[in-house]
């Protein structure tokens, strides 16, 4: 482990880009902006190497199953996957596998996915049941967990329906989103999130609905995946079509840490309706404008005009916020530019990432596929608003993709589809290269990967713990 020199002249983690801040950008917002993203958090974290091995070692995937997996909060469904009795939703994790599923009392259960006769697997996927039984031998279990039937019960006298109730996990719901945790002696889920809910209240996510759900195995190590996806470093590279009206470089990193020894969480907010700086000189605001058009409203080039002498956010904001008014008919006339048009995007450890915004109102999930460093499962979940008194239709269904499939075989994507495929096109290639590096380790930058640095440290704690 080494550490990287910094230039004398720089202090660690004080450089930043150039181009407007974003809270320069949030100052000149048209509406009352939610007081989290006004807030700035950011602390170096050191420039000390990140271990290849944690990505590709076996070992090291064994000790988050028992350390990490076994342990921690972790999000498994929406409300509305099992908004009535009897639905149920499978949620696999390495060996782990919980059916959660909708009590008769509505309550929400996650019971372990295995007959407590001979092991067999009692559920898969998702699905609606008035009761849990095995398919092999025909054990049966209640929506409570409890034992009802055995055949042939006269040559079980040692099974006692107490001993034989089906093992539960725990469970919470918090913002629509349902939690689990395989520990049962694991602290409250509230006291586990701490201030996020501070952070995303504002954005009332347990009001939204789940309308898109694609999920994809990806040949890399669940790591990869997700470290690709909580910084905005790589756009110049990967999405450089993204350069003409998204501000990479002057993505905000917030890092926020706790001293009661349980996980931080993080934040990145990417604004949009800007200029990258590494494009040189900024683009004209119509120009602005009509690239971001290009990809999220293509209909409405030739309609909207940037006033002299503004920016193009505002005109681009109200625009978008109409357009997004009609699809949904959720009032969003208080909804502040910034949640339209920027990447407002969170993480809680260690998987769970939400974003605020409602121009792209995203969840993402990532985990390890089975026991197989070198594969995972990336989900991508899209929230959207509905108008006030209107009951959460159910959730669509998961829409998996095969193997040969990229992210065009989802068009319910829409214009992302294009940008996943280019982060989709790296993944592969980075779990291939950590095999055929000769350095030990990988680099990481002070400012702009810092949620990756804390993510790390935040996973070394639980390791350790």
């Amino acid at each position: 482990m080494t550490d990287i020199e910094t230039p004398p002249e720089v202090a660690p983690g004080a450089a930043r880009s150039s181009g407007p801040t974003v809270q320069s950008l949030l100052a000149g917002d048209t509406r009352d902006v939610p007081p989290p993203l006004l807030e700035e958090s950011y602390e170096y974290l050191g420039s000390t190497d990140i271990d290849a091995d944690r990505y590709l070692s076996h070992d090291f995937h064994r000790r988050e199953v028992d350390k990490v997996w076994k342990k921690v909060w972790q999000m498994a469904c929406r409300e509305e996957d099992i908004p009535t009795p009897g639905d149920y939703i499978v949620y696999d994790i390495a060996d782990i596998s919980l059916i959660v599923v909708r009590a008769d009392d509505s309550s929400i259960r996650a019971y372990h996915n295995a007959c407590l006769h001979r092991g067999t697997r009692l559920c898969d996927d998702t699905g609606h049941a008035a009761q849990l039984r095995c398919p092999f031998h025909g054990f049966t279990w209640n929506l409570n967990g409890a034992l009802t039937d055995v055949p042939g019960r006269w040559d079980f006298p040692h099974v006692s329906d107490e001993k034989f109730a089906l093992p539960e996990a725990l469970t919470g719901v918090w913002a629509g989103y349902v939690f689990v945790n395989p520990d049962r002696d694991a602290v409250p889920l509230q006291t586990y999130l701490g201030e996020v809910d501070k952070h995303l209240s504002p954005y009332q996510l347990q009001d939204r609905f789940k309308a898109v759900h694609v999920a994809k195995v990806v040949d890399c190590n669940w790591k990869v995946a997700l470290e690709a996806f909580i910084e905005s470093y790589h756009v110049i590279a990967t999405h450089p079509q993204l350069l003409d009206y998204l501000g990479d470089s002057n993505t905000q990193y917030d890092i926020y840490t706790r001293d009661d020894g349980l996980p931080g969480f993080n934040r990145m907010i990417t604004p949009q309706a800007t200029s990258s700086p590494n494009l040189g000189e900024p683009l004209e605001p119509q120009d602005v404008l009509e690239a971001m058009f290009r990809d999220f409203y293509p209909e409405g080039i030739g309609s909207f005009q940037v006033p002299e002498g503004e920016s193009a956010r505002p005109t681009v904001a109200a625009a978008l916020r109409d357009r997004l008014q009609q699809a949904t008919g959720a009032d969003l006339s208080g909804t502040s530019d910034a949640e339209i048009v920027d990447a407002i995007e969170y993480f809680v450890f260690p998987n769970f990432v939400p974003w605020a915004g409602v121009g792209a109102p995203l969840t993402y999930r990532f985990r390890p596929y089975g026991n197989d460093p070198d594969r995972c499962v990336f989900d991508i979940m899209m929230l959207y608003p509905l108008p006030a008194g209107v009951p959460k239709p159910k959730a669509e269904p998961i829409h998996w993709l095969g193997p040969d499939e990229d992210f065009s075989a989802a068009p319910e994507l829409g214009a992302l589809a294009a940008v996943y495929n280019q982060d989709l096109s790296n993944l592969p290639r980075v779990q291939r290269g950590l095999k055929a590096m000769t350095k030990p380790g990988v680099t990481l930058a002070d400012y702009q990967e810092v949620r990756i640095r804390q993510f790390h440290r935040d996973l070394d704690a639980q390791l350790d713990s």
